[in-house]
């Protein structure tokens, strides 16, 4: 504080009880960090908690599981820091905040890893082996990776959908799911991969551009008279056409029917290329659009045309062996879906291509067995299609219109750009394939082996489960509910090796399961529980089903669809695998929390499982998060190069740096991130961390089992510091309660650096440095700084658990693996409010005042406040209580002098001082040298080195 004079050889820089303190200035976090996370490791940090916490209520926080596939990015973190701040934070609340972190481990990204590596032509065996190896890797990789980001959890049992135990847990949840009557067998079109060479689930699909070309295609009627009675005109002279709009020209070799609204209006129209039919509110469009004029010669309503029908638009060509392939005649069948929205009003169905052709087709008679579906898995039309045959679909667009063309079908074609559906991991277009699969059932219907059906319908149970259960933030709700409400019924059979088997066994000729099913089911269960999906896989349909039965029956080669896998988690963690991880009130975890896109996989996938098998919801509460993106609102991706790597960042500037940026952010958004974000980010934690450095400095010398002060006899000005950080805390616990963490980190480097760096540490540092060491007015001081840097530590401790951490070794009990989350929130009493407010107004005036000081000390007129002395002139209110203050109001002001006089409005004065300058506590006195024996320094400084010490009241 003072220079390093001296007089009579006293040298009273060493007078002063300056701060001091081992926990340094520079956190040198990236050095530091790593050998921290080895020890909590090596000490078993994450067991000392539960042991800590052992019998007090649980807070369960489910992992959703991150695949286990590629090192991490920052997406991972942001994810894995929130879990692990919202656990620490309910840990110091009091809870057992148990966090079990878990992987997904099938399915297939890794069958793609391992098809790179190693062909796609692998075993079924030879492909699980190789897949469990390698997710084994990538869960260790990122394990690592979590870890140094001090994320605390059950690292040495976490759960893998792997897992032998697991893997069973979910065959028994997929017995019990059948039992409840929602698992049925069904052909519907389903979303299908061409590069999965799988059916999607919705959960799976996403929309992007493509570039299509549109086709207006006209099937010819195939009795003119039919078609000339409906629209009540005699025998027609002109060949007349249905016309279709359509987008999608590889699904008109499979055609089967048309779709007519029967609502709409049509109209024949009159043309040079003969007479149209099309939506009466069209034909001026389509008109223009294939640049005819046309005359409407006749307009009915579409109930009118039902049941008429016309030629497959290459009806009339011949192949190369001059046979006619496309023979066939397509129904008007009349349905809602076809609108005059667009195109001609008419749709062209194509069953095994679409939902509502299908269900149209189906509704209408069309037997399953009947449905074209030339279609290959991987995208090519069957050997035998004619025409088209062995062409994938994509490159045979362009034939298939010029086919249509050169058979005087086509009315025009152009390209437009489009909203379509892709695969989300592929990036590539999807379609609807017709396919034999299972299903859950959203709705009322059969199921197979139902034997305790339930009492409401999925969709009933799950949308009566969300009103249940509260969402952070609450929009999240409504997007949920609408997904649920609108969804069709959930595929969950895949052709794939790397997953859990459905264990079924299909009778050869009549394709029924085998009679003993859900035994098999149980007894499937046993055999993966004792040698995983591997162990079924070799089993033999003879060993199950027996010699008489073997060969009648076919051992299913599907899988369940990933999405059961992580789906169904929360049916063996919450209340097998992991025994500790169950509230006794009921097994629904109290939160799962996930990126929002997970409303249409994680959250969703869940929530039907948990419908399905126990009528409601697996969690009390949804938190969603956003995507991390640039400075420019870009996502962060690999492409685009605007990413920032967790493992760098950890590298350059500490994982602790990557915590602060995620608390500070509000995550309900998109999380925006690059280096000058970062930057500033650094800068906050220097602000927050030299605070911590200047209170731990400050009580270094304090024992509060000895030294403290009891509450009333504390000086005013530190009970009011008290009161403060009580109503501060208050503010921050009630964030927390609701899983907030930006408003704590803003909130807090507001009181570091006004509350505390702008007042009371700036007001303290006086009776701190120049009090004798063991003073009342010192101890007052250091047993508000105690509770203060105590209370702190835990505010901060959820997001900077590090610097918590290294500073609760300074602090907390000593004990070996002592740890700052063994602790609870600081009791800091009652805000005292009277004591609030009196002081608040106080800062206001001191503020005024240190304005007018400001403005000497920019003018060069003095240079420290202490140089300065004020005449403050203050209304009645004000002044009664200024005075209040007594001779301590110049400790509050940091001024040498201050002179209080009444008046009728706020006004202050401020002179250089003329008195002498203490050389030990740098204010300006008269008294300074009135000891003989000191010369340089003042009365009071005498006093508190020499005599009874100066009294201390207020501040």
């Amino acid at each position: 504080m003072a220079d390093n004079k001296t007089d009579g050889g006293t040298d009273y820089r060493a007078t002063l009880n300056l701060p001091d303190t081992p926990f340094p200035m520079r956190g040198d976090m990236a050095k530091r960090e790593a050998g921290w996370v080895k020890e909590w490791e090596d000490e078993g940090r994450y067991q000392r908690l539960r042991d800590a916490r052992r019998g007090a209520p649980k807070f369960i926080l489910h992992d959703g599981p991150p695949y286990a596939n590629g090192q991490i990015h920052m997406g991972h973190a942001v994810n894995k820091i929130l879990k692990d701040m919202i656990t620490k934070a309910r840990q110091l609340k009091g809870f057992d905040a148990l966090y079990v972190p878990g992987w997904d481990c099938h399915g297939l990204p890794i069958e793609n890893a391992i098809e790179k590596k190693h062909g796609r032509n692998l075993s079924r065996d030879d492909m699980q082996a190789k897949s469990r190896a390698f997710a084994t890797e990538q869960i260790a990789q990122q394990m690592a990776d979590f870890k140094r980001l001090g994320v605390l959890g059950e690292w040495d049992h976490p759960y893998k959908t792997m897992d032998f135990a697991n893997e069973a847990g979910e065959l028994r949840a997929f017995k019990r799911v059948i039992e409840r009557g929602f698992v049925y067998r069904g052909l519907k079109p389903v979303y299908w991969c061409f590069d999965c060479g799988s059916s999607l689930a919705e959960f799976e699909i996403e929309y992007a551009d493509k570039k299509s070309q549109t086709l207006d295609v006209a099937f010819k009627a195939h009795d003119p008279a039919l078609l000339a009675a409906a629209f009540g005109l005699p025998l027609l002279t002109k060949d007349a056409f249905a016309v279709i709009w359509t987008t999608t020209a590889w699904t008109l070799p499979a055609n089967q029917a048309l779709n007519l609204n029967p609502e709409l209006d049509y109209a024949l129209v009159d043309t040079e290329r003969g007479l149209l039919v099309l939506a009466e509110s069209l034909v001026e469009m389509c008109m223009n659009r294939y640049a005819l004029d046309g005359r409407v010669l006749a307009v009915v309503k579409g109930e009118k045309l039902g049941g008429l029908e016309f030629e497959h638009p290459l009806y009339d060509v011949k192949d190369a062996q001059g046979v006619y392939g496309y023979r066939r005649l397509s129904p008007v069948y009349l349905a809602d879906y076809a609108t005059a929205t667009d195109g001609t009003g008419l749709v062209h169905s194509s069953p095994a291509y679409g939902v509502e052709d299908f269900n149209s087709c189906v509704a209408h008679g069309v037997a399953y067995d009947d449905i074209l579906n030339p279609v290959q898995g991987n995208g090519t039309y069957a050997a035998e299609l004619p025409l088209f045959g062995g062409q994938h679909i994509w490159k045979a667009a362009p034939v298939v219109i010029e086919a249509l063309r050169d058979a005087g079908r086509l009315l025009t074609t152009e390209t437009i750009t489009h909203s379509y559906p892709h695969c989300w991991r592929h990036k590539t277009p999807v379609i609807y394939r017709a396919a034999a699969q299972w299903f859950i059932r959203m709705d009322e219907g059969e199921g197979v082996f139902t034997k305790d059906k339930a009492p409401l319908t999925l969709r009933q149970t799950a949308l009566a489960a969300i009103e249940q259960t509260s969402f952070y933030p609450e929009n999240g709700k409504a997007r949920l509910h609408d997904m649920i409400a609108g969804r069709p019924d959930w595929c969950i059979s895949r052709q794939r090796s790397w997953g859990v088997p459905i264990p079924f066994f299909l009778h050869k000729d009549s394709g029924e399961l085998h009679p003993r099913t859900m035994e098999i089911l149980d007894q499937a269960a046993d055999i993966v529980e004792a040698g995983g999906i591997e162990a079924w896989s070799r089993v033999t349909v003879e060993e199950i089903l027996g010699a008489e039965d073997a060969p009648n029956y076919t051992k299913s080669t599907d899988i369940l669809e990933v999405w059961f896998d992580s789906g169904s988690t929360f049916w063996h963690v919450l209340r097998g695998t992991h025994p500790t991880v169950h509230h006794d009130a009921g097994p629904e975890a109290d939160l799962y929390l996930e990126g929002h896109d997970q409303h249409r996989g994680w959250f969703h996938s869940s929530l039907l499982l948990a419908s399905a098998l126990e009528g409601r919801a697996p969690y009390r509460g949804l938190l969603t998060h956003g995507f991390t993106v640039d400075s420019q609102g870009r996502k962060m991706s690999k492409s685009l190069g605007n990413g920032i790597d967790p493992q760098e960042v950890s590298k350059k500037l500490g994982a602790e740096i990557i915590r602060l940026w995620v608390a500070a952010s509000d995550y309900s958004g998109d999380i925006a991130g690059d280096d000058k974000i970062l930057a500033r980010v650094v800068d906050a934690y220097r602000r927050i961390r030299n605070t911590l450095r200047f209170l731990l400095a400050n009580t270094s010398d304090f024992d509060i089992a000895k030294d403290a002060v009891p509450l009333a006899q504390m000086l005013e000005i530190d009970r009011f510091a008290l009161s403060r950080a009580a109503q501060f805390q208050a503010e921050i616990l009630a964030h927390y309660e609701v899983y907030e963490f930006h408003p704590v980190v803003a909130k807090l480097q507001l009181y570091c650096s006004e509350d505390l760096g702008g007042f009371y540490l700036d007001v303290l540092k006086d009776r701190l440095y120049t009090t004798a060491p063991g003073s009342h007015a010192r101890r007052s001081a250091q047993t508000a700084l105690w509770h203060i840097t105590q209370a702190m530590l835990r505010w901060m401790a959820p997001f900077l658990s590090f610097t918590a951490e290294e500073a609760w070794k300074l602090v907390g009990t000593g004990q070996p693996g002592d740890s700052i989350f063994t602790q609870t929130y600081s009791d800091l009493g009652t805000p005292d409010a009277a004591l609030l407010a009196k002081w608040s107004r106080i800062r206001e005036l001191r503020d005024v005042v240190n304005k007018d000081i400001e403005a000497l000390r920019a003018a060069g007129q003095v240079g420290a406040s202490l140089q300065a002395n004020v005449v403050l002139t203050a209304t009645p209110d004000d002044h009664a209580l200024l005075a209040s203050l007594g001779d301590d109001l110049k400790f509050v002001l940091i001024t040498s002098a201050i002179a209080l006089v009444a008046g009728d409005a706020l006004a202050t004065t401020v002179q250089p001082s003329t008195d002498t300058k203490c050389e030990r506590c740098w204010h300006y006195r008269a008294d300074v040298g009135h000891d003989p024996a000191h010369p340089t320094i003042c009365g009071r400084c005498t006093s508190n080195l020499y005599g009874a010490g100066e009294a201390r009241s207020i501040a």
